[in-house]
C-alpha cells in the first residue's frame, strides 16, 4: 500500500487517509470539505475558521464551531461589524472558541471591512481565483496535496489589498479545499466524484 493513499473506511468506502482518524473528521470529509461553498457569510465563516486553525489542528475548530457560531452570530458579516469592545471582551472570555487576541481583531476588523463591500462582492473575489478545471491532476497520495499555489498566493494578496487581515497564501489555500475552488480529495476517494 502507497503512504498516504486513500483508505478504507469502517463502511469500506475509500477516503483521504486524514479523514479516518475521528467520526468529526469522517462526517466533515464526506458531507462538507470539497464541496461548494457561496455567499459572503459562509465564505466569512470559512476565512475566519481558516484564520482560526492557523497554528492548529482542524479537529479543534471542526469540533468548537458551534462555539464559534454562537460567540460570532452565526458569522452574520454586519452582525460581527457591530461588535464593540464589549463583545471583544466577551470573546477573549469565551472557552467556547480559540481565546486568541489577535484572531479575534482580525475576524472583527475583517467584518468591519466586508460590511462595506457589496453584496456578493467576497464571493465574486474568492471565486475569480478558482484555477481552472484540469489545471492541477489529481492528487494519488497526501505528498500530492500543495499547501500553497499560485492561485492561492494571489488569493491571499487579494484580500489583504482589500484591508483583510490573518489570511495569508496557506490559509488562503485551505479555505480553497475547504470551499471548493479546488478539489483535493485523493483521486481513489470516493467523495472525489461526489456533487
Amino acid at each position: 500500500m502507497t503512504a498516504g493513499a486513500a483508505l478504507a473506511g469502517p463502511d469500506g468506502r475509500l477516503r483521504c487517509p486524514w479523514a479516518l482518524s475521528t467520526a468529526d473528521y469522517v462526517a466533515y470529509h464526506d458531507e462538507e470539505w470539497g464541496r461548494p461553498v457561496h455567499g459572503d457569510d459562509a465564505l466569512y465563516e470559512r476565512l475566519s475558521l481558516e484564520a482560526f486553525q492557523s497554528g492548529l489542528s482542524w479537529i479543534t475548530i471542526l469540533r468548537r464551531r458551534p462555539g464559534f457560531r454562537a460567540a460570532f452570530a452565526g458569522f452574520q458579516i454586519d452582525k460581527v461589524a457591530a461588535f464593540t469592545d464589549e463583545d471583544r471582551a466577551r470573546l477573549l472570555a469565551d472557552p467556547g472558541i480559540i481565546r486568541n487576541r489577535l484572531k479575534i481583531d482580525a475576524t472583527m476588523a475583517n467584518a468591519r471591512v466586508l460590511a462595506e463591500w457589496a453584496p456578493g462582492e467576497l464571493d465574486e473575489l474568492i471565486w475569480s481565483h478558482a484555477p481552472a478545471p484540469g489545471t492541477y491532476p489529481a492528487p494519488t497520495t497526501l505528498a500530492d496535496v500543495q499547501a500553497v499555489t499560485p492561485e492561492s498566493t494571489a488569493l491571499s494578496k487579494a484580500l489583504k489589498k482589500r484591508g483583510l487581515r490573518f489570511i495569508g497564501p496557506t490559509t488562503a489555500y485551505a479555505l480553497m479545499q475547504a470551499c471548493g475552488l479546488v478539489n483535493d480529495h485523493l483521486e481513489t476517494c470516493s467523495a472525489r466524484k461526489m456533487p
